[in-house]
């Protein structure tokens, strides 16, 4: 049964945004897991977008802020490992932001059967969509750009550089 001061806290949780993409809410990214309530203490569950991920620290300390501001007095923020994030997580509205904002938003994320995941030397071939002009016809200029998890690309028909949220 959802408490009200869990439905509430909830509600906070989900303004709090992300530090390298402050369009999205961490709800919007899907790091957002879950947020519960047991005896007065506000427990956060959070899952980073990949191993090593050096905004937790940040996403942490402001979820904290953001709901001892509200009047939760006794907090906790605790990060998910399992299951691993997947960029099929971030929401309809977060994709449409990410675009809005001139980053493309990720496709479907690969799928693999269960066990290791193979190593590829190639780098992906992705047809990843201008988010200025809509055209297909891009290439990949960077595999990292401003954090791990984006790559910098450029369209041939328009010519902008644009990043773009990898598949993950």
């Amino acid at each position: 049964m959802v408490t009200t001061i869990q439905r509430d806290a909830r509600a906070v949780a989900e303004t709090v945004t992300d530090p390298e993409l402050p369009m999205l809410t961490l709800a919007d990214l899907g790091v957002l897991r879950e947020v519960s309530e047991v005896d007065g203490r506000v427990t956060v569950a959070i899952t980073p977008t990949y191993s090593g991920c050096p905004a937790m620290d940040t996403m942490r300390d402001d979820l904290a802020h953001a709901l001892l501001d509200a009047g939760y007095g006794d907090v906790e923020i605790r990060t998910v490992l399992e299951p691993a994030w997947s960029s099929d997580w971030i929401s309809a509205a977060g994709r449409r932001k990410l675009a809005e904002a001139g980053i493309a938003p990720p496709g479907a994320a690969p799928r693999r059967a269960a066990g290791p995941i193979p190593l590829t030397l190639a780098p992906p071939v992705a047809r990843v969509a201008c988010p200025q002009c809509g055209s297909r016809d891009t290439e990949e200029q960077s595999r990292f750009s401003a954090t791990a998890c984006r790559a910098l690309r450029r369209c041939r028909s328009c010519l902008e550089p644009f990043e773009h949220v990898k598949e993950i």
